[in-house]
């Protein structure tokens, strides 16, 4: 009895239909999750804190990607740094992954002791020939964009990066987000392939049918629709809304807001991006249930409450910053058929709950639509991994995102040899 030949990594991907989805080995065998974790989050930037999570000097977060650990810790010229989570005598871990707060980092094996700008400061029993300089912590590339936490564990990190700081620093900055405080935060381990949370991600074209707390701020016309299967009503709705949309565009543009969407989406591009002040539907505040704001202390300075959802999706992440809270997450791969999704909310740090916010109001959207998530990327890994699964099209209208990530899997892949 013959077997067909297991195909390669890159035969998998040129197997591909041009604007179809991606077979379904792509998403569940052991070698090529592993080649994704080496290439996308080891030679890629990816998020993976917010300035919060190290809010005063001496504050450390300790972040596990694979087989990788790194240590974001706040020193005490106040500036944010990323070491390698390996001490420079044996190798052990100086912190396990999660949050703590130091006056220097203490290697739990030999106690060899290290300031919080990566220097050996202390290692006993080394000798007068012993040089400590040459030991200091390994330094990852580190870039904080608004609260945003980017690192490059590459020792050649992609320079695009600076298109995103460029773009994103002038919208990020009437948020003052690096004066803000987690008021909340959730980790989601959901049962997929990453690859499938960031298509998911890619797309609204289930919001409609299965975001129903979402759905409540988001105009449908922003959705991506196909203008050709509109009944004239549909169309003429559409236009009176590109007119309304204009209008408050203008309006921010007078107050010196930008909203224009920028894409820095081409298929070779190592940090892909793209952001867009979204108008918010009803009362236009925030993503709430009744699209209200949720905090009454808004971020930073701001007065004016309707400024939209400044929205950015990136390689790992997304984020809604609204006038009154940001909600920002990302993901970290666990296993081919595991991804940690972890989700934060930000207020004002001087915002009180109780008194400036009620937590339940300010989470319960994106608490209920990360469960749904995760249910919709179960079900499609699952459905992937059946023999009867042919990868079929993605719709042009709504899913163009979808097809464009697929595009950039596979020549990102390619400028890393596979």
């Amino acid at each position: 009895m013959s077997t067909s030949p297991i195909k390669t990594h890159r035969e998998l991907l040129d197997s591909r239909k041009p604007g179809f989805g991606m077979p379904g080995e792509l998403y569940s065998r052991q070698d090529v999750f592993e080649k994704d974790l080496e290439v996308f989050f080891h030679k890629h930037w990816i998020l993976v804190a917010v300035t919060a999570d190290v809010a005063e000097p001496g504050d450390v977060y300790t972040v596990d990607i694979g087989k990788a650990s790194i240590i974001v810790v706040r020193d005490d010229d106040e500036q944010v740094r990323a070491f390698r989570n390996v001490c420079r005598h044996r190798g052990a871990r100086l912190k396990e992954a999660g949050k703590s707060t130091v006056g220097m980092l203490v290697c739990p094996y030999h106690q060899w002791t290290y300031d919080l700008d990566g220097s050996l400061k202390h290692a006993k029993h080394m000798g007068s020939d012993f040089d400590p300089s040459c030991r200091s912590l390994i330094p990852v590339n580190c870039e904080v964009i608004g609260t945003h936490v980017f690192v490059c564990l590459s020792d050649t990190p992609p320079e695009d990066i600076k298109v995103l700081a460029d773009t994103m620093r002038p919208r990020f900055e009437p948020f003052d987000l690096t004066k803000t405080k987690i008021a909340y935060e959730l980790d989601y381990v959901e049962s997929g392939n990453w690859k499938l949370v960031m298509e998911n991600n890619r797309e609204c074209y289930h919001c409609e049918g299965t975001h129903p707390e979402l759905i409540v701020s988001y105009q449908s016309e922003d959705l991506g629709v196909s203008l050709e299967e509109m009944t004239e009503e549909q169309r003429a709705s559409y236009d009176a809304y590109q007119i309304r949309k204009a209008g408050i565009e203008a309006d921010w543009e007078s107050d010196g807001l930008l909203y224009a969407t920028v894409e820095h989406l081409a298929d070779d591009a190592p940090t892909q991006f793209r952001t867009q002040r979204m108008i918010i539907a009803g009362s236009g505040e925030s993503q709430t249930l009744d699209t209200k704001v949720a905090c009454t202390k808004l971020l930073g300075n701001l007065t004016r409450k309707d400024l939209g959802d400044t929205h950015m999706w990136g390689n790992n992440g997304w984020t809604h910053v609204m006038s009154d809270h940001a909600m920002i997450s990302w993901i970290f791969p666990l296993s081919p058929d595991k991804t940690l999704v972890r989700t934060k909310w930000l207020v004002h740090q001087d915002a009180v709950e109780g008194v400036d916010y009620d937590l339940q109001r300010l989470t319960e959207v994106w608490v209920a639509t990360t469960q749904q998530d995760a249910n919709l990327v179960a079900i499609t890994h699952s459905g992937t991994q059946d023999p009867a699964f042919v990868p079929g099209p993605y719709s042009q209208f709504t899913e163009p995102y979808v097809d464009q990530f697929a595009r950039w899997y596979s020549t990102r892949l390619a400028a890393h040899g596979v």
